[in-house]
């Protein structure tokens, strides 16, 4: 039996899910969340097989989540479900320790095939994404500018992009003004903008923020 463990903060979604694993006989729903602190707490003190993550929920980023997840629960197969394209996200998530990424509105039996795969310690993602992984994750080749940015450099970037001031950030990630103002003159430079309307265009533009 396959013990899942669904983290999304939006009820209705987990209740599909639910639904949806509760028609296959050899796996099991054993628990649940709505934020990222508890999904940490949950994993600590349970056992699970596999972890589907919704990629934006209150509490941790996700991807300083998956590397908490990484350090506290190696064995443990995380499935990160997103609306958002493939190709925005997919790549960083896996590096940061997810086993396979799908977005929402994949179909039901690609999201228990897909809980298959990684739980016996497979990667999965769409077949069209899998020839640039290959690629990205192989040679680590970046395709567009910001794949350029760090981890940190990326969620300043994101939270810019949504209109969070430099005080919001900082508080949020729980770092200093002056870090999150170097964040932002660094995505300024390597992506060659001038100001956050430009951030804000290119972040729409490409489906990082909703």
């Amino acid at each position: 039996m396959i013990r899942i463990f669904i983290a999304d903060d939006h009820a209705v979604v987990r209740e599909g899910l639910k639904q949806i694993i509760s028609e296959v006989s050899d796996m099991h729903v054993a628990g649940e969340a709505d934020n990222g602190t508890s999904v940490l707490t949950a994993m600590a003190a349970g056992s699970y097989d596999v972890l589907i993550l919704d990629i934006t929920m209150p509490g941790p980023n996700i991807l300083d989540l998956l590397k908490q997840l990484a350090r506290q629960k190696p064995r443990l197969s995380i499935l990160v479900l997103s609306i958002h394209p493939e190709e925005q996200y997919a790549v960083r998530v896996l590096r940061a320790g997810a086993s396979g990424y799908l977005t929402k509105e994949s179909a039901p039996e690609e999201l228990v095939n897909a809980i298959r795969k990684v739980s016996g310690g497979g990667k999965y993602v769409s077949a069209a994404l899998a020839e640039r992984l290959l690629f990205v994750l192989g040679t680590d080749l970046a395709q567009l500018p910001h794949d350029y940015l760090s981890d940190r450099e990326f969620q300043s970037f994101c939270m810019i992009a949504s209109g969070k001031s430099i005080k919001d950030i900082a508080r949020e990630l729980n770092l200093s003004e002056k870090t999150i103002s170097t964040y932002r003159s660094r995505v300024l430079q390597k992506m060659n903008m001038k100001n956050n309307a430009e951030i804000t265009h290119y972040a729409f533009k490409y489906g990082l923020v909703d």
